[in-house]
């Protein structure tokens, strides 16, 4: 066997586990972890033959993980090193090491939490961070610690924080976890800075880069580009450029055969061009590769919380992503990496891609929880707790699919959905079909496989057109998707009883899967959508399914506003009536008229947020209209009301009384007390202004009355007995109006409120004209009363005018009248 790094300290990490729960290797690319150690496990005594699982992040690595250790054991694969995947599986009785995939595992241990039989299990490139990883992890480690104290975990990576790991790993034992590194092999690596162009889609300088590289150097290349379409679109740039080169693409879609024939050397000796999405970032070596040229990008899955759906983003390459894609070049010997970036901007990059826990939709680890029995998920053992909204988010969803109840639950409904390998969404989708038979319980399962594996069936975004080219495509892919999906259908059928009510259609059974994502034309161009759930969507004009009225969408992509529409079916609205109509409600709408200030009530028949028809309601529930009246009150304010004179005066004295139960904040919030008595039977504030004055004045009590009348009373009383309407509402102030011999003998300015403030004297003369406006009478009397008198006298010589007023008794009669009633 060849010596690895990995065997320097292999010793030291089999001492490790037979000592202890377990522990954290970290090992640089090529230095044989993920090869070299499983197979040493099996033969330690504390194995005592149970199995050694390792978890792979990819299919495409889990298989060649296998492969690879069955080779140097001389032994076909599927014996003593098996391998599971969702499309694919070897394993057999004898098989003591079973690479899976994360998802697989997880599948594993809900079903058997002891996970019985299992010695050890490895999660390899842990440094990830894929949300299934760190769900397994999780599960793994309180499995452990409540179930199986034997239990061995090892969490493998090339770069990752080792000390992080070790003290997750110490909540499930109680006991300390060492950190083990490993050298690596220390091959030369060159890196060759090409710089970017923005003005160019990346195809463009990635095909000009492989000819230059494939020029300026020897050995295999190895390509790293985001997705599948730029890998078809450098290839086929590359027949023209480089038509005798042997150009390979290598990822998820492509068949296992061809996945083979891209990982390992060609069997002619000829030189390979494999161009590969970040599945080759790691875990694979890909024998005869020195040569790496980089794109410098990443397409990762991200949840859109506005959208709704699950999309794909395009993002710069973190500096980890580049250091493993590079590291590929140097695995075997000395290696050159293209990179298709400038030097400057690399410490720009982010370290580290964000955990899928922090990024993607929750939902499908929700129900996994809840399967688990986990009441407070934050207790359990993460690196990074799943966010408390968007995990609400995922509850709030599995609540309205039935998967949970209303303490978080799951209830038997949820329990038949963890049972499925796919999303909550999609499993109900199955359960729902099972139930109309297995021809609809197959036809769903396709159509959730379908909605799960990209490329599959081509890539109209009619999804009856894929499905129907699947059913016709005999490829080897395509024969074992089918074969799954029919798995998946017997599998669902034993959840559920089925009846005999009919097939539904196609899209009815997408409708289950995505209610929320019900979505019907706003324009009749077919181009702009609303969907149940309030959320817009955008369809391209040359889709076939532009002419459709009512679609219900499988998968977006794109910006929350406006995503656009990658895969959907079409709806008839006749099977929406016959099969849906528990999505459709009915409700009544009240809306403000603003133009003819008044309630209007409307009958609406929904779909979430479509509205379907609309009928006015000529009698609508009496309370909801005074809520809504109330409600719009408050978004406008008390002066929506038609206060009379006699109102406005007394919430202003209430005002000058500092009587806060008048205040607009203080009856807005009590509207429903005062107001609402009045507003029943009405859909308008056409309230008679007397009823108005009533109600404010019965909102204060006794006591508030007292205090109104005694410091902002609603009349000003003279020193000769006459009284006067104090006009609060003045833009002076409160101001009061009288004859000037009314107030003769009074040598204080009277005052309202608290506090005090002077009241404002209009002062007229015995012909009503006004004379003088004063805040100080003492003043006024001492001051310019003498002008006033100067002036007054020779106009009204019959009334007094004396040089001291305030000395005098007060009173409007004339001069002779004032004397006699004196000598009387």
């Amino acid at each position: 066997m060849t010596r690895l790094p990995i065997h320097a300290v292999l010793d030291t990490l089999l001492s490790a586990l037979a000592a202890g729960p377990g522990a954290v290797l970290i090992a640089p690319p090529g230095a044989g972890k993920t090869t070299a150690v499983a197979p040493a496990l099996i033969d330690q005594a504390w194995t005592q033959g149970g199995t050694v699982i390792v978890l792979s992040p990819r299919r495409v690595a889990a298989r060649a993980a296998a492969e690879r250790m069955a080779d140097e054991r001389g032994e076909p694969v599927g014996q003593t090193v098996g391998y599971v995947t969702r499309l694919d599986s070897k394993r057999s009785a004898a098989t003591r090491i079973v690479v899976m995939t994360e998802a697989i595992f997880v599948a594993q241990i809900l079903s058997d939490p002891d996970l019985s039989g299992v010695a050890a299990v490895l999660f390899d490139e842990a440094h990830e961070r894929h949300l299934d990883a760190d769900l397994a992890l999780a599960l793994a480690i309180e499995a452990q610690g409540v179930l199986r104290p034997d239990l061995r975990l090892l969490v493998m990576s090339a770069t990752l924080d080792g000390a992080r790991f070790a003290a997750l790993l110490e909540r499930g034992s109680g006991a300390a976890v060492p950190v083990i590194e490993s050298a690596g092999q220390a091959w030369p690596l060159e890196i060759r800075w090409l710089g970017s162009s923005a003005e160019q889609r990346i195809e463009v300088p990635m095909a000009a880069a492989i000819v230059r590289a494939w020029g300026e150097t020897d050995g295999d290349l190895l390509a790293f580009l985001p997705g599948v379409r730029e890998i078809e679109r450098v290839a086929d740039a590359l027949a023209t450029r480089l038509p005798r080169a042997l150009v390979l693409p290598l990822h998820g879609q492509v068949e296992p055969a061809g996945q083979r024939t891209a990982i390992r050397r060609d069997a002619g000796g000829r030189r390979r061009i494999v161009l590969a999405t970040s599945i080759a970032e790691t875990s694979l070596t890909l024998d005869g590769v020195s040569v790496v040229v980089d794109a410098g990008l990443a397409r990762h899955a991200e949840f859109d919380k506005a959208a709704g759906v699950t999309r794909l983003v395009t993002t710069r390459a973190s500096q980890a992503a580049a250091a493993q894609r590079a590291g590929r070049a140097a695995r075997q010997g000395p290696g050159i990496a293209y990179r298709l970036w400038e030097e400057a901007g690399h410490a720009g990059r982010a370290a580290y891609a964000p955990p899928e826990i922090l990024t993607q939709d929750l939902a499908d680890l929700a129900l996994t929880l809840a399967q688990w029995g986990a009441g407070d998920a934050a207790a359990m053992a993460w690196l990074d707790p799943p966010p408390a909204a968007a995990l609400g988010a995922a509850r709030a969803m599995l609540g309205a699919l039935g998967a949970i109840d209303a303490d978080g639950a799951i209830t038997p409904h949820g329990a038949a959905m963890a049972q499925l390998p796919m999303a909550p969404g999609l499993a109900h989708m199955l359960l729902f079909a099972a139930r109309h038979g297995r021809h609809a319980c197959t036809t769903a399962a396709r159509l959730a496989l379908l909605l799960q594996e990209r490329g599959l069936g081509g890539r109209s975004d009619d999804l009856a057109r894929r499905l129907d080219a699947w059913n016709g495509d005999r490829s080897a892919r395509a024969g074992a998707a089918r074969d799954l999906a029919a798995r998946w259908a017997r599998a669902a059928l034993q959840q559920v009883k089925p009846g005999d009510d009919g097939d539904p259609p196609l899209a009815v059974l997408l409708a289950e899967a995505f209610p929320d994502r019900i979505a019907r034309a706003r324009s009749a161009s077919g181009e702009d959508w609303l969907a149940a759930g309030g959320r817009g969507y955008r369809l391209d004009p040359a889709s076939p399914l532009v002419t459709a009225r009512w679609l219900v969408i499988g998968d977006a992509q794109g910006e929350a506003r406006g995503a656009r529409i990658t895969a959907a079916l079409v709806l008839d609205e006749v099977d929406l009536a016959q099969w849906l109509p528990h999505r459709l409600d009915q409700r009544t709408t009240l809306d403000w008229n603003a133009a003819d200030a008044r309630v209007e009530a409307r009958t609406e028949r929904r779909l979430g947020a479509i509205v379907m028809a609309r009928v006015p309601d000529p009698a609508p529930d009496g309370a909801a209209v005074v809520a809504k009246l109330i409600a719009v009150l408050r978004g406008t304010g008390v002066a929506l009301l038609p206060l009379g004179p006699a109102s406005r005066a007394l919430i202003e004295r209430a005002r000058y009384a500092g009587i806060a139960a008048l205040c607009e904040t203080a009856l807005l919030a009590d509207a429903e007390q005062w107001l609402a008595p009045l507003l029943n039977g009405r859909r308008d504030f056409a309230i008679a202004p007397g009823r108005l004055h009533e109600a404010l004045t019965a909102v204060l009590d006794w006591d508030q009355r007292q205090t109104l009348d005694r410091l902002a009373p609603a009349e000003f009383r003279t020193p000769a007995g006459t009284t006067h309407a104090i006009d609060y509402d003045h833009d002076g102030g409160p101001t009061a109006e009288m004859r000037v011999q009314a107030l003769f003998g009074l040598d204080r300015h009277p005052c309202v409120g608290q506090p005090p403030r002077p009241l404002l004297l209009s002062l007229t003369s015995p012909g009503g004209r006004p004379i003088q406006t004063t805040a100080d009478l003492p003043g006024f009397w001492r001051g310019s009363w003498r002008d006033v008198v100067k002036d007054m006298k020779g106009r009204y010589p019959r009334h007094r005018w004396p040089d001291m007023p305030w000395t005098e008794a007060p009173s409007l009669k004339t001069r002779n009248a004032f004397e006699a009633q004196k000598r009387d």
